[in-house]
């Protein structure tokens, strides 16, 4: 199986990096695995819905001309109101895509806006974490892990509850 994260902005932080190093790296055991970055849009503190929406539709533009790279790819965008898994029921949901031939999954990270309609547009599928909102950086932490322990659980490797 292949996977692409894609997601706004840089990891800032070095304790993110070094998590996003390791995850990678046990990941590698199931799955090929990159991580594709856009540049995000600096989002003034009071921003007005207008200005947010053109923030929004910029990343937007980015995501799509990467997402047009890829053809044939399922995409998934995380979304706050996206349809929400346990673990024992994400680790099924990826095998079925696999199962499927959907060989190459790409999961989309938005900013600090989230993502635009056009992205959600193009989406095969949204799912959610949660009902909170979680830094992007450390959503792909979040997520990283959670691609790890559902392949753990598909092929029946114990795994921490």
């Amino acid at each position: 199986m292949k996977l692409t994260i894609l997601a706004a902005g840089k990891i800032k932080e070095q304790y993110y990096s070094d998590a996003v190093k390791e995850y990678s790296k046990r990941l590698s055991r199931y799955a090929s695995l990159s991580i594709e970055e856009v540049m995000d849009e600096p989002t003034p503190e009071k921003a007005g819905a207008s200005q947010k929406a053109r923030i929004l539709d910029k990343e937007g533009e980015r995501f799509l001309k990467i997402l047009a790279r890829y053809p044939g790819a399922y995409v998934i965008a995380l979304a706050i109101d996206g349809k929400m898994f346990d673990s024992v029921s994400f680790s099924s949901h990826l095998s079925d895509l696999n199962v499927r031939g959907n060989s190459h999954l790409i999961f989309v990270i938005g900013g600090s806006l989230g993502l635009s309609a056009q992205v959600l547009d193009k989406a095969d599928e949204k799912i959610s974490f949660s009902r909170m909102t979680f830094p992007h950086q450390l959503m792909r932490v979040i997520l990283l892990e959670q691609i790890y322990r559902a392949q753990r659980i598909g092929r029946g490797e114990p795994y921490h509850k």
